[in-house]
């Protein structure tokens, strides 16, 4: 599924969906009235009440008894089989469905649900056929539930024969009472699927409400339905989170008809209603109307890249396994992750497959796994729909750490879904309007919001909005949180909010230290000549599993013994083996022998790494310094410990440096070349002075590490330590080269 920072699989700009026309409220009048239920008892002829054997009249049932077969606003009535258009707020598009059943949604308004018709221009599959007709739609088996205040008027399907014969000229004239409603049917579809029914006759096949039954078996007969994944993995019995039943969550009912899904909305959450509002309502988006200023991509010229040759990665055992334990190193299979995959893939698959909006946060300590897991679950789901295993989907990817705003995350999502660039606030608005409005064969969208610490804001509108908008009933919209907090929703947002967000919980816990071994143990198959003891990566993973059980840290102190083990390998010197006896015939030549641990990964290699990772950062900047740098800071705290002064001048540490290499010339390391320019020195030398130590001084002070008066390396300059002395003692406590010069810190 190239792309802007933070985003994956941003799909190109599609058409409009649904059907371009006028309004065509002129069938519902220009008065609001509420919509009443209209029962069966009302559109039955009327029959004498029925009388018991005693002679007293039977009670007749009541009209709410009775089954709900339409529903009237003013003079304006539909039924039960009637093609309606439902027209979304703001927008010149029209839905076109079929009324299968009268209901009430979640919140007491009256609604209904709806069997879609698609056209042309919505599917967006390769597949798709490429003789359709202008005015052509395809019956689905799409359902969707909206309120009836989205009934913008009444269609008219027909089969080409007949609307040829009514509008010869191929185009309904525009002062016709069936402009904009007039519609070709003559073949169902599966969008999703991207597979067609055989031609039919509409006039033969759907006459009313009496034919939906066969409608909808035709459909599912002559298309190929999204098959789920066979042998669905068991799921765990022991998880922090709580399952829908399946009446709450949609799919099919054992009926074969699809049940809606039915999410919890906010209440403040705007529903697609048609033109007539009542008076003192707000519209969805106040800002809905204002100019949308759509920004150019940018260009750029790529930069030339290196691409290593596979052979330098093969080139020698320890290269391989460094790449292979490196933490970016993508890993054919995620080991000891299979329960949290199984969940992950379970709820992603069924909101996929139901066309439902769902929010699922996933916690865990740093290096447990988390991302990984997700991105390979996303990758085994892109491979399901390959293969036409599972509907179609956008996936993106925005991670708090890649964007310098918050808000920036809603114009990465607006680009993944449409294919623009737009301001922040621009797509804030769009994104409000395209989750509130009615789009049945909207595309599926999983959204990974990984480092979700990062996209904190100080009124929590970023996080609200990605909590809020998979609940709402059009969006469609799959949100993956990945934080390393498990309580972040409840500390950053208020009780009332947090508890009305209803997030599946995921909790990704510590590596163990047998879990450890097998991840190490997995990145080391295939390298060859043994390298790594097994007991030194059981001793890496239960010092980093008592630690955090954090993986990364794992990896990088094994990855750091395979470059120590390489290195002793390289400088390990010949050992010769013990001369023998003199005998009467001439000696032969000895070969030298290595070491037996040299080149090999033990476990005084591992404690060497772990030493390394372990240690304080400054004193490994300290160690890596140049042989005059660290002489200047030795002088300079033996300096402050003999004079009780913290400040000295960079004369007086000169001297003090001298002092020492005076009495140091007669010892084992060479000082010939440490004079002045490079020049030999000798004992006899009265001043004693390596190159390079203003240099050095400069270097130190724009490190942080020493004060140096104007950043000139001058005799008077005043010159300081800005770190802790105990710091440079224990950076140079063992340094050879230090301790050869008599210097005692």
């Amino acid at each position: 599924m190239p792309a802007p920072v933070g985003t994956r699989a941003v799909r190109t700009k599609r058409p409009p969906p649904g059907v371009t026309r006028e309004d065509s409220d002129d069938e519902l009048g220009t008065d609001d009235y509420p919509w009443e239920w209209i029962y069966e008892t009302e559109v039955a002829e009327p029959e004498p009440e029925p009388v018991t054997k005693t002679g007293r009249k039977r009670k007749r049932p009541t009209a709410k008894e009775d089954q709900i077969v339409g529903a009237r606003m003013g003079n304006f009535e539909c039924y039960l089989g009637d093609i309606t258009l439902l027209k979304a707020e703001g927008s010149n598009e029209a839905w076109v469905g079929i009324i299968c059943e009268f209901q009430a949604d979640e919140h007491g308004e009256k609604a209904a649900k709806f069997m879609w018709f698609s056209s042309a221009t919505e599917i967006h599959n390769p597949k798709k056929r490429t003789d359709f007709l202008e005015n052509e739609l395809y019956i689905t088996a799409s359902y969707d539930v909206n309120v009836l205040t989205t009934i913008n008027g009444k269609a008219h399907i027909m089969s080409e024969a007949v609307y040829m014969e009514k509008f010869p000229t191929g185009k309904v004239p525009r002062k016709s009472k069936e402009f904009g409603k007039a519609f070709i049917c003559r073949r169902g579809c599966n969008t999703r699927t991207c597979t067609y029914t055989d031609e039919f006759v509409w006039e033969d096949l759907y006459r009313g409400r009496e034919d939906m039954e066969t409608l909808q078996d035709l459909i599912r007969q002559g298309t190929m339905a999204t098959r789920r994944r066979k042998g669905d993995k068991k799921e765990p019995a022991e998880r922090d989170y709580k399952l829908e039943l399946d009446d709450d969550r949609g799919g099919d009912d054992g009926s074969g008809t699809p049940r809606t899904p039915k999410k919890a909305r906010m209440k403040d959450a705007a529903t697609p209603s048609s033109k007539r509002k009542l008076a003192g309502s707000k519209p969805a988006t106040p800002s809905s109307h204002r100019r949308i200023l759509i920004k150019k991509h940018l260009e750029y010229t790529p930069l030339a890249t290196r691409i290593l040759s596979p052979l330098h990665i093969q080139s020698s055992p320890y290269q391989l396994a460094r790449t292979q334990l490196h933490v970016a190193a993508v890993p054919t299979s995620l080991p000891c992750r299979e329960a949290e995959f199984s969940l992950v893939y379970a709820h992603l698959e069924s909101a996929i497959t139901d066309g439902t909006g769902t929010c699922i946060y996933i916690s865990g300590t740093p290096g447990t796994g988390k991302t990984a897991t997700v991105r390979e679950v996303v990758s085994h789901l892109d491979a399901a729909v390959r293969a036409d295993e599972l509907d179609d989907f956008i996936f993106v990817e925005i991670n708090g750490m890649k964007i310098t705003d918050p808000h920036q995350s809603y114009s990465l999502l607006w680009e993944a879904l449409k294919g623009q660039r737009v301001s922040p606030a621009q797509a804030l608005d769009l994104l409000e309007r395209e989750f509130s409005h009615p789009s049945p064969r909207r595309v599926p969208c999983v959204v990974l919001m990984d480092e979700l610490d990062q996209l904190v804001t100080k009124n929590q509108g970023v996080m609200y909005n990605f909590f809020n908008w998979p609940g709402l009933r059009h969006s469609r919209l799959i949100v993956l949180a990945v934080a390393n907090t498990m309580d972040l929703p409840e500390r950053t947002l208020s009780n009332k909010i947090s508890s009305r967000l209803g997030l599946t919980r995921i909790t990704f816990p510590g590596y163990n230290h047998e879990q450890l071994m097998r991840i190490v143990q997995s990145r080391l198959e295939g390298v060859p000549g043994d390298m790594v003891d097994a007991d030194a990566v059981q001793f890496a993973a239960r010092k980093v599993a008592a630690v955090s059980g954090d993986a990364r840290r794992a990896l990088d102190i094994c990855r750091r013994a395979v470059e120590l083990a390489e290195a002793d390998d390289m400088t390990a010197p010949d050992t010769p083996t013990k001369p023998k006896k003199l005998t009467a015939t001439p000696a032969q030549p000895t070969k030298p022998r290595r070491p037996p641990t040299a080149g090999r990964v033990t476990i005084e290699t591992v404690r060497r790494a772990i030493g390394e990772a372990t240690s304080n950062p400054l004193q490994q900047y300290l160690r890596a310094q140049p042989f005059a740098a660290r002489l200047l800071l030795a002088a300079l705290v033996q300096r402050t410990q003999r004079t009780g002064l913290a400040e000295s001048t960079f004369g007086d540490v000169l001297e003090e440096m001298q002092r020492a290499l005076r009495l140091a010339t007669g010892a084992s390391r060479p000082l010939a070349l440490l004079g002045r320019g490079g020049g030999p020195t000798t004992s006899g030398s009265r001043n004693v002075r390596p190159a390079g130590l203003g240099a050095a001084a400069v270097d130190l002070t724009g490190a942080g590490v020493i004060n140096l008066e104007g950043h000139r390396a001058e005799r008077p300059s005043k010159m300081r330590l800005a770190v802790g002395d105990e710091e440079v003692r224990l950076a140079f406590r063992d340094d050879p080269e230090i301790k050869a010069l008599g210097i005692v810190l």
